[in-house]
C-alpha cells in the first residue's frame, strides 16, 4: 500500500476469544476437568479474553482475561496504557462505541472500527468528504459506562467527529455485503476511503492467527485442572505463538521473504525437527549453523499466492457420532446400538 496508510503497518489489531467449560461451544477454547464442581469452576475461568496483535507480524502483544461477567470493553480498557501515539486500533463492531472513540484520540491513537449495528447512519446526511463517505458528529452519552473511571469520564469531549465510509465486500459466487466504517482518520485527502477499505479488510488475519493458535498449536482443548495452571497453560502457548511468529519475521528479513508467503504450520514442523538437534549440538557454532539452516528451511516453505481466498469456518471431516463421555468411566453405561440410540429413552446398556 503506497498511500499515507502505510506508516500504520505496525497497527493493533484487537479481537476476542473465549474460555468455556462447555464442550456445545466449539468455535471457543474448551476445558477438560474432571472437578466436581463445575459451576464454580467455569464461573471463574469463563468469559472473554481480549487480544491485540500487530497487523504487521502477527505476534501478540498483549492480552487481558476476565470472567463472563466483564464486557470486552472493559478488558481493552486495562491494555490501553500499551498503545503508543501514532498507532492505529482496528477492531469489529463489538467494541464500536463513543467512549473508545474517544479516549484513543487522547492517547494519539487512530481509530478504526467497523460500525455498530445499533447505530444507523444515513449517508445522506453529515457533510460529504466523496462517494459513501461522510463526516458526522456524535454526542457524547448520557450515562458514564461502569467500567470508565469518572476521573477519564471527564475528559471524553461533548462532541466527536468521526467518518464513516461504506463499502461493498465481493466474494467470488456470493451477493456483495456492505460494510459501514467509522473512523478517526478525519482527513480524506491523506486517508482515501479505499485505502481504509482495504485496510480494515485484513482485519480478517486475526481470525487466521487465532486459528494457528488454536488448531495448529493444539489450543483448542486446555487440560489443566485449576484456573490458576489453565492460565498458566494459555500463556504458555502464547509464548510459544510469539516465538514461531518472532522465527517466521526473522526469516523473512533474512532471506527477503514476505511474511504472509511462510507457513505457519510447516515452520512449526520444522522447529519440533530441529530443536533437539539445537539442544544437542556440542557447540555454540554448530548451534548458530543449525538456527541458520532452521531459518532457510522456514523461508523456503512457502504457501502459494491465494488472492480472495476464502477461509471458512468449517471442517474437512465429520466427527464420529459417538456419544459425549459425561460420566466417570467407572459410572458409564454404554450403549449397544448407536443407530437406536435414543436420548431421552435410552435403551438397555452392554454392561
Amino acid at each position: 500500500m503506497k498511500s499515507t496508510l502505510s506508516r500504520f503497518l505496525s497497527a493493533a489489531i484487537i479481537g476476542t476469544a473465549a474460555l468455556t467449560a462447555s464442550p456445545a461451544e466449539a468455535a471457543k477454547i474448551r476445558v477438560v476437568t474432571t472437578l466436581t464442581d463445575l459451576a464454580d469452576f467455569a464461573r471463574e475461568i469463563g468469559g472473554e479474553h481480549v487480544e491485540v496483535f500487530s497487523l504487521a507480524t502477527g505476534v501478540l502483544l498483549d492480552y487481558a482475561k476476565g470472567n463472563k461477567h466483564q464486557h470486552e470493553l472493559r478488558l481493552l480498557w486495562k491494555l490501553l496504557d500499551g498503545f503508543k501515539p501514532g498507532d492505529l486500533a482496528v477492531a469489529d463492531r463489538g467494541f464500536c462505541s463513543y467512549v473508545l472513540l474517544a479516549l484513543l484520540p487522547l492517547r494519539g491513537v487512530a481509530a478504526l472500527f467497523r460500525l455498530h449495528q445499533r447505530r444507523p447512519t444515513d449517508l445522506r446526511q453529515g457533510r460529504r468528504l466523496g462517494k459513501n463517505d461522510r463526516l458526522f458528529t456524535w454526542l457524547k452519552p448520557l450515562q458514564r459506562p461502569r467500567w470508565l473511571p469518572q476521573s477519564w469520564w471527564k475528559k471524553i469531549p461533548a462532541q466527536l467527529s468521526v467518518r464513516v465510509i461504506r463499502f461493498k465486500l465481493c466474494s467470488p459466487g456470493y451477493r456483495p455485503e456492505s460494510v459501514t466504517l467509522v473512523t478517526t482518520l478525519l482527513d480524506a485527502q491523506k486517508y482515501s476511503a479505499q485505502d481504509i477499505a482495504q485496510l480494515y479488510a485484513r482485519r480478517w488475519k486475526i481470525e487466521l492467527w487465532f486459528r494457528d493458535i488454536k488448531t495448529s498449536m493444539g489450543m483448542e482443548v486446555l487440560r489443566g485442572k485449576s484456573p490458576a495452571m489453565l492460565h498458566k497453560e494459555l500463556e504458555m502457548f502464547f509464548i510459544a505463538y510469539n516465538l514461531i511468529r518472532c522465527l517466521i519475521v526473522e526469516a523473512g528479513a533474512i532471506n527477503d521473504v514476505a511474511l504472509e508467503r511462510m507457513s505457519f504450520k510447516g515452520t512449526v514442523d520444522s522447529v519440533r525437527q530441529f530443536s533437539l538437534a539445537i539442544a544437542q549440538a556440542r557447540s555454540k557454532n554448530k548451534q548458530q549453523q543449525l538456527i541458520v539452516e532452521l531459518l532457510e528451511v522456514i523461508a523456503r516453505d512457502q504457501v502459494p499466492e491465494r488472492p480472495d481466498r476464502r477461509e471458512p469456518r468449517a471442517v474437512k471431516r465429520r466427527p464420529k457420532a459417538f456419544p459425549l463421555l459425561n460420566k466417570p468411566r467407572d459410572q458409564y453405561e454404554e450403549v449397544c446400538h448407536r443407530n437406536r440410540y435414543w436420548k431421552n429413552n435410552p435403551r438397555k446398556s452392554c454392561a
